[in-house]
């Protein structure tokens, strides 16, 4: 009976997966199942961060970020960390920081989906599909200043909650750094998000523009040295601009 249940889960999950964002009635009609038991099964798959209401109609249901976390290049296309490992490790190699990659879960976070440590004894962590808000982090703010204005807006329209004296969470500071991280092709983070950690991160995007993920390199902010801003930030630049040709086969 047990495994049962756990089949009926998986197959409720791939149906969301295959037709999100989806009502409870039209997974019923789906399975033929009755409607408790599907609302039940959503509701568990929610609670343990595979499934999540959709933003804009809460009666239907779509993907959650746990599943990014397990297997992220099933959404984006098993391409991605194809294209982004050598990068990633040339990177690391060239700053001997620690790089990750992290995707958008539309625009509720940032979840890393791959890392490479550095040699230093002291380095920044990032465990794989911890997740991050988008107005705080360099990852984040590299995927907004990529998605058009109505999005950026909705996510203001949200509240933007700060986590140090540093963090952007006055709309028009975000805006404004959204403006530079455009003019730049990077993104900056220094100890707005977690004390003593700093980063810069820029996006990979696919052929028509639309952000797909971000690749950053993090360091403690006892070895961030300003001086070298537009350098590391143009060796990132460079290793996601990289990622993105690799993902387009060029």
């Amino acid at each position: 009976m047990e495994m049962k249940s756990v089949t009926r889960s998986l197959r409720i999950l791939e149906a969301v997966a295959q037709h999100q964002p989806v009502t409870v009635g039209e997974l019923t009609k789906l399975f033929g199942l009755p409607k408790s038991t599907v609302q039940r099964t959503l509701v568990t798959l929610a609670e343990s961060g595979w499934l999540r209401a959709n933003r804009r109609d809460t009666t239907r249901w779509e993907i959650g970020a746990r599943v990014l976390a397990v297997r992220p290049a099933a959404l984006q296309g098993s391409s991605l960390f194809a294209a982004a490992r050598e990068p990633m490790i040339r990177l690391r190699d060239t700053v001997n920081e620690t790089i990750h990659l992290s995707v958008p879960d539309a625009l509720h976070s940032m979840v890393v989906v791959d890392r490479l440590d550095c040699d230093h004894p002291v380095r920044t962590f990032h465990t794989i599909g911890d997740t991050s808000p988008l107005h705080a982090t360099a990852v984040g703010r590299a995927i907004l200043a990529q998605l058009p204005n109505r999005d950026v807006e909705e996510l203001v329209a949200q509240g933007l909650e700060r986590f140090s004296d540093t963090t952007p969470a006055d709309p028009d500071e975000l805006r404004a750094e959204l403006d530079r991280i455009r003019t730049h092709g990077y993104a900056v983070n220094r100890n707005q998000y977690r004390p003593g950690v700093c980063a810069l991160a820029a996006p990979v995007l696919d052929e028509s523009g639309t952000p797909l993920a971000a690749v950053a390199v993090s360091m403690p902010d006892s070895r961030y040295d300003a001086d070298r801003e537009s350098e590391w930030g143009g060796h990132v630049a460079g290793t996601a601009k990289e990622i993105s040709g690799r993902l387009l086969g060029g």
